[in-house]
């Protein structure tokens, strides 16, 4: 059993654990997001949203937030910056988005310049749009059912004159 100094430590740890339930974390649910959601564009932000499906599981019932931060934006510093500062705003305007969606922010170069006010307004602005897009239904694109393989058709047959 790991001991904590003090109480405060354990209740820091204990927050910092929390947000990973709203992370969306596999490839598939990036794909699912990107194929059936809606793409919408902000002042320093362009993203993506749509409802999840019933049958997808997930360990919240809220929303899941994912971050994409290309190679294009700059190097491993920069974009690693610019992926913790996104998460922070995320985290402070969390509250508003109450839905069950799948929301991916995608920044543009400027985010890492941009003061740290803005991009927490340019965030919470997004998210009261997703729920407001979530509270009135707006459908999202629809993703094609999968279906089997199609069976190869027989080889055409050639009749020649005798």
């Amino acid at each position: 059993m790991r001991r904590f100094k003090s109480r405060l430590q354990h209740l820091r740890l204990s927050a910092l654990a929390s947000p990973m339930t709203h992370r969306l974390c596999k490839h598939a649910d990036y794909q699912l997001v990107y194929k059936a959601g809606r793409k919408q564009f902000g002042k320093q932000l362009a993203y993506f949203h749509a409802a999840r499906p019933a049958d997808r599981r997930s360990a919240t019932t809220g929303p899941r937030i994912g971050l994409t931060v290309p190679k294009a934006l700059g190097k491993a510093v920069d974009r690693n910056r610019i992926k913790r500062r996104l998460r922070e705003a995320v985290r402070a305007a969390l509250p508003l988005l109450t839905a069950p969606v799948d929301v991916i922010l995608h920044p543009r170069r400027t985010v890492i310049d941009l003061e740290f006010a803005q991009l927490k307004r340019e965030v919470a602005t997004i998210f009261r749009s997703v729920q407001t897009a979530y509270d009135r239904g707006v459908p999202a694109r629809s993703v094609p059912a999968r279906t089997a393989p199609r069976e190869p058709s027989p080889p055409a047959t050639v009749s020649t004159p005798s």
